[in-house]
């Protein structure tokens, strides 16, 4: 047996922006085909999008994952016709559990050792969000980790985690 989501009408648009490992980016993919959302790389990567590292990452999953290439932040935005930008990011007191997860919308999240520019946190300075931890000595959660622990708090906040099926 397994539990399933029903799928939403509504996708979230999951963003990198200038990723730099290709197994997360594998990863978060292969999170995007579970949920029905559109995976976004933005900006130059740290890596091939057909390098195989990504493909193992995704496994078998690859070729299914909605994927879509941008050259900048705000062309990715205007490409997907996003409502609702939110930034996550080490460096605010903001809780991820406050955001206003709305279906379709945009989750940005920066590259593994740079996070985002300080431009885009200045342009989104309202919409700002971290992941807590415990210990000051941890900068911050693997991308792909922090990537599944916000889709599924949108998918939760939005009411998607409620209406479940079980397949025999």
């Amino acid at each position: 047996m397994k539990l399933r989501l029903k799928r939403p009408t509504a996708g979230f648009n999951v963003v990198l922006v200038e990723p730099e490992i290709p197994q997360n980016t594998g990863n978060i993919g292969r999170l995007c085909v579970a949920t029905s959302s559109t995976l976004h790389l933005v900006g130059p990567l740290g890596f091939e999008v057909d390098e195989k590292a990504v493909r193992r990452a995704g496994l078998d999953y690859w070729h299914l994952v909605d994927v879509r290439r941008h050259a900048d932040l705000a062309q990715c935005l205007s490409a997907a016709g996003v409502r609702e930008t939110l930034v996550f990011t080490a460096n605010t007191g903001r809780s991820y559990l406050e955001a206003p997860y709305a279906p379709g919308a945009a989750l940005v999240f920066g590259g593994e050792s740079r996070g985002l520019a300080e431009s885009v946190l200045d342009a989104h300075r309202d919409r700002l969000y971290a992941i807590p931890t415990c210990e000051s000595s941890v900068r911050s959660l693997n991308l792909a980790n922090a990537a599944a622990i916000v889709l599924y708090e949108a998918l939760r906040a939005c009411g998607l985690l409620a209406d479940l099926e079980v397949e025999p």
